[in-house]
């Protein structure tokens, strides 16, 4: 009884597979008869069913049907190119089928590559799907177009990754398909519409292809960069990005983004250590840059090291003599080294300064009006720095009265 039981459970197996086989042979012949929608509800259920016995053959059955879809849109529009007429044809639907028929012969080379029941692998397929797929392939990036012209910027990434993906895929072993000269431009638009996707990982990915191409490499890298910096998480992630930044920095020292990202990295909290290596780096790259010698003197300035910050601050001034901030900040700077001079020079008990004290103390200030006289010239409405308080303390101390008095009533308008 056993036996009966068990034989009956094999013939039912073998009928069910032969079931699954037969439904994209008569998937086939329906493609032959014209009829292609129904031939694609009749292969769908086959193609993952672990019933199917012929996998290769299905999928390479599906390609076939799908492409005819391809090239039934083709004619239509080659018909209408040709003729001048402008005959309806469902463009979406042609795009789709090229697109289903090439990850359908993908997927048929996968099984086609797949040992058999005595570890040999036979393929049957793959000469005839290289060549027709490696020829039509970039109209998978007219299919990417389509959809990104319609908004629909998922189905754009996916057509494009598809595109981009499928240059390494054993389907064109033998073929070297990254020498093709689409391959930066859709790697870019890829990188873009991932990155506005907030998919980073994925935008990095083609940017960094996009970034291959020297025509493609600027645009490029401003995605990379940003897709890097939006998602640092870890100390890990930040040494990644700025590491990155640097390098582009110095690939392409004119483009003033990245020097300008990598002061921005530098000058958040905690980071100083780190902004004084990368000023004194900067320094000797390009002792040119004003914006350097700047930040140099900030550095400085908030360590309390007047004389090397006002030194910093001139170098400064002297690339750009109307550098209001530095100017500025000489005369800040000098402001609190006769402050900090003053209390070094004081007497311990009475806190009074000798004449000579006195008069070295208000050299500095003298020095330090100068400065901030000339910044009150170059910005009289105090649009780039506050300078009006600075100078009413100058004053005071000088004892300047009717300066200081003008000063009060400039700050009592604000």
């Amino acid at each position: 009884m056993k036996k009966i039981v068990l034989m009956a459970a094999i013939v039912a197996m073998a009928t069910s597979a032969n079931a699954q086989d037969n439904l994209w042979k008569k998937a086939s012949s329906l493609c032959e008869s014209g009829k292609l929608d129904e031939a694609v509800e009749t292969i769908k259920p086959c193609l993952n069913s672990s019933e199917t016995t012929k996998k290769a053959d299905a999928w390479n059955a599906a390609q076939k049907i799908y492409y005819q879809i391809f090239m039934e849109g083709q004619k239509a529009e080659i018909t209408n190119k040709t003729t001048g007429k402008a005959e309806p044809y469902d463009t979406a639907k042609m795009h789709r089928g090229l697109v289903s028929a090439f990850e359908a012969a993908l997927k048929c080379d996968e099984y086609d590559r797949t040992p058999n029941e005595k570890g040999k692998v036979k393929i049957k397929f793959r000469a005839d799907n290289q060549k027709q797929y490696a020829q039509c392939r970039a109209f998978i990036i007219n299919s990417g177009l389509y959809e990104y012209q319609h908004g629909n910027n998922e189905a754009a990434l996916k057509d494009w990754s598809l595109y981009l993906d499928s240059e390494k895929d054993p389907l064109f072993t033998g073929m070297d398909l990254s020498k093709d000269p689409y391959r930066a431009e859709v790697a870019y638009y890829a990188g873009l519409v991932a990155y506005q996707q907030k998919d980073y990982a994925t935008a990095v990915k083609y940017a960094e292809i996009a970034c291959q191409d020297s025509s493609k490499v600027r645009d490029a890298s401003e995605i990379l960069v940003f897709s890097k910096k939006d998602q640092m998480k870890t100390k890990a992630d930040s040494l990644d990005y700025v590491e990155t930044v640097k390098k582009l920095h110095a690939q392409y020292p004119e483009e003033t983004k990245f020097y300008n990202l990598l002061m921005e990295y530098y000058n958040q909290p905690g980071r100083q250590k780190e902004l004084s290596q990368w000023v004194d780096e900067e320094v000797k790259r390009d002792p040119s840059n004003k914006m350097t010698w700047a930040l140099k003197g900030e550095v400085d300035m908030n360590n309390r090291k007047w004389d090397d910050a006002i030194a910093n601050y001139k170098k400064a001034m002297e690339i750009d003599p109307t550098f209001v901030p530095v100017i500025f900040n000489i005369g800040v700077c000098m402001n609190s080294k006769a402050i900090d001079l003053k209390d070094q020079l004081a007497d311990k008990k009475t806190g009074r300064l000798t004449v000579d004290n006195a008069n070295k103390v208000k050299a500095i200030l003298s020095e330090s009006k100068g400065y901030l006289e000339q910044v009150k010239s170059l910005d009289p409405n105090r649009e780039k720095v506050n300078w009006a308080y600075p100078l009413y303390q100058i004053y005071y101390s000088l004892g300047d009265k009717a300066n200081t008095a003008e000063m009060e009533k400039l700050l009592e308008k604000k």
